[in-house]
């Protein structure tokens, strides 16, 4: 009787290339077609990718991808308030369509506004909104819009608490197939990571530090947010690379000075400071 292929091969080490020789020989013909080892599996998924990717405009995002969205690829985005996530979404979303590529943003935090989105550089004719009211409708929409031939979508999960996020990995990886079957990009902006072992890339913004201008005798007002853009994963890549990002208020008003007034220490009073957070416009590194 033959001993097991299994048994033969522990207590006979081979080389990886001999024991996976070894182990198709004995396999029924259908089979032996479908039987990869993880070097196989990293290269058919780099050929089946597609070429070239979205540049994003963020130059920080665009350095730590190598030169933007990958195409047939699943990228998240991490990030909790104020960390700058929906912002480099909606900078995607400007560089894309500003180029005349239609692109889709699949809103389940429901925070875009269209006004700022076209300050932004928003072409609003070439972008698809949608707003589920569930995880599971974010989900079906995302991979419906890739189905249909969109070069980009974005899905933007909202804030926590995100009921169903974890668990569904086999909705991302369904999701991470249907990017690479229709060559499209898939930016993926979550609270906490969520896409488990579909994502291809991912990037963690940390919460920002908000930076004032102003003072003394003049308003206080929001100038914008420094964050901390970090790799936490990406294919065929060390991770740990960070860049320095920086969100910045465009327009900001000028308040008017007052007329200078003759030292008084102890008579003069300074007025009141007042603050007021100004939406975000554009995003650039430092």
């Amino acid at each position: 009787m033959a001993e097991p292929l299994t048994q033969t091969i522990l207590e006979k080490p081979m080389h990886a290339p001999a024991a996976l020789s070894r182990l198709r020989s004995a396999l029924p013909e259908g089979l032996r077609a479908h039987l990869r080892s993880a070097r196989e599996l990293d290269r058919d998924l780099r050929e089946s990718a597609g070429e070239g990717a979205f540049p994003t405009a963020v130059p920080v995002l665009d350095r730590l991808l190598d030169g933007g969205l990958p195409r047939g690829q699943l990228v998240e985005l991490v990030g909790a308030r104020a960390s700058g996530r929906f912002s480099i979404l909606l900078a995607a979303l400007a560089a894309a369509t500003s180029t005349g590529e239609a692109a889709a943003l699949v809103d389940l935090g429901d925070g875009l506004d269209p006004a700022a989105a076209a300050a932004l550089g928003i072409d609003l004719e070439r972008l698809l909104w949608v707003r589920p009211a569930r995880l599971k409708e974010a989900l079906a929409a995302t991979e419906m819009l890739l189905a249909s031939g969109f070069p980009l979508v974005a899905l933007d999960l909202g804030l926590p608490p995100l009921r169903g996020g974890r668990g569904v990995e086999s909705s991302w990886l369904r999701l991470a197939r249907t990017a690479r079957a229709h060559d499209a990009a898939l930016l993926v902006g979550s609270p906490y990571r969520v896409s488990g072992t579909a994502a291809a890339a991912v990037l963690k913004a940390n919460r920002g530090r908000a930076a004032w201008r102003g003072g003394g005798v003049s308003p206080c007002l929001l100038d914008g947010f420094n964050a901390r853009v970090e790799l936490e994963k990406c294919r065929g890549r060390l991770p740990g690379q960070s860049e320095e990002l920086r969100l910045l208020v465009e327009d900001l008003p000028r308040p008017a000075l007052p007329p200078r007034q003759p030292a008084r220490p102890a008579l003069v009073q300074a007025p009141a400071v007042q603050e007021r957070a100004w939406p975000l416009r554009r995003a650039a590194s430092a």
